[in-house]
């Protein structure tokens, strides 16, 4: 029994090591992406956009797709993808499941993949617990989905909301929330919401 635990752990050590190479390629393009200015960097976006229309894969992009919300997380909330938080990101592109921890930064790993499928055009949902981290994950990861030019919003049971640093909310705590209806709310680049709202919604729609 040991042994077959033992097994499991080290092919999952395995898959981990192969995307190490990826997470190196990430690493070195750090210092030209920190040489870049506000507007270069939100330049970006645009450039992968072009480059996908121009038949590359998100795959070809990834590592510079992912150096640059490095780049923009560090810039306006101060925090830094570590490596581990890179290849969880990977992970996620991939359609495969990532177990972390609470305070092993999900949140932050999530804008990785996020923003990456978001170039597609074709919007991108995160599926959370429930209302309060719907709400709270988008007005906290919006700065970084702001300076590089995604939309970023919050679907809510009985309102939505959409990340607008101009706007000041009634309630301080949720400034920079403006309220939109639920089709804007699904009409932007990133959506989050639980998968009650998501569930629901596809079904009334169908």
């Amino acid at each position: 029994m040991f042994k077959w635990l033992g097994s499991l752990v080290d092919s999952n050590e395995k898959q981990v090591n192969k995307l190490r190479p990826l997470v190196a390629d990430i690493n070195a393009l750090e210092s030209d992406f920190q040489k870049l200015t506000d507007a270069e960097l939100r330049a970006k976006t645009d450039q992968f956009k072009a480059r996908l229309k121009a038949d590359e894969t998100l795959d070809d992009i990834l590592p510079e797709a992912f150096a640059a919300v490095r780049e923009a997380a560090r810039r306006t909330i101060g925090q830094r993808h570590f490596d581990v938080q890179l290849i969880g990101g990977i992970v996620l592109h991939q359609g495969k499941i990532a177990e972390m921890k609470t305070g092993e930064g999900k949140t932050l790993v999530a804008t990785l993949p996020l923003y990456l499928n978001a170039l597609t055009g074709a919007g991108c949902h995160l599926v959370t617990l429930n209302d309060y981290l719907a709400k709270r994950d988008p007005h906290w990861m919006g700065p970084i989905y702001h300076m590089l030019g995604v939309s970023v919003a919050s679907i809510q049971h009985e309102s939505s909301f959409l990340y607008d640093p101009a706007f000041a909310a009634d309630d301080p705590k949720w400034n920079k929330l403006r309220p939109i209806t639920r089709r804007q709310a699904y009409g932007a680049d990133v959506a989050y919401g639980t998968n009650h709202e998501f569930g629901f919604d596809y079904l009334r729609d169908n």
